[in-house]
């Protein structure tokens, strides 16, 4: 049986791996998705979210209606190939820079009953994505030894 949820949010693939962004409107999510995809990520959602839980797993895609856009604030709204079914694997929750925590510990967000590894990062760091990465990384392979995915 599968569960879906819509959400504000947006959501870029890693490698193969979904990255939940999350944050009110203005925080920084459709920036820091066009930072991730220069940088090699690709699109699945701007602006809203369709989350399914499938057994243990939780995927995201783009509702039909918004597919492949995406929205450059003061520039306009473009078009671009989007990935469906995207496996989420760590969530963002996009926050003001004075509430982020040198060494977090770890939060896991519940989406659908599945608990999902979540960090709070300042969007609009110049080393945001570059933190975000290794954290997808990180999240694979276990190299971080101290920190909010690591407990």
């Amino acid at each position: 049986m599968s569960r879906t949820l819509r959400l504000h949010a947006s959501c870029v693939a890693v490698g193969n791996k979904g990255v939940l962004l999350l944050g009110e409107s203005g925080a920084g999510k459709s920036d820091l998705s066009l930072r991730l995809i220069d940088r090699g990520a690709k699109l699945v959602a701007d602006d809203q979210v369709e989350m399914v839980r499938k057994g243990s797993a939780v995927t995201a895609s783009s509702p039909q209606s918004i597919a492949g856009l995406i929205e450059v604030r003061g520039v306009g709204i473009f078009k671009m190939q989007a990935l469906k079914n995207i496996p989420i694997l760590l969530i963002l929750q996009l926050a003001k820079r004075e509430w982020i925590e040198r060494l977090p510990y770890p939060e896991p967000y519940d989406c659908l009953g599945v608990q999902i590894p979540q960090l709070r990062v300042w969007a609009f760091e110049p080393s945001v994505a570059i933190k975000v990465e290794m954290a997808v990384a990180a999240l694979q392979d276990g190299s971080m030894t101290v920190g909010a995915l690591k407990e």
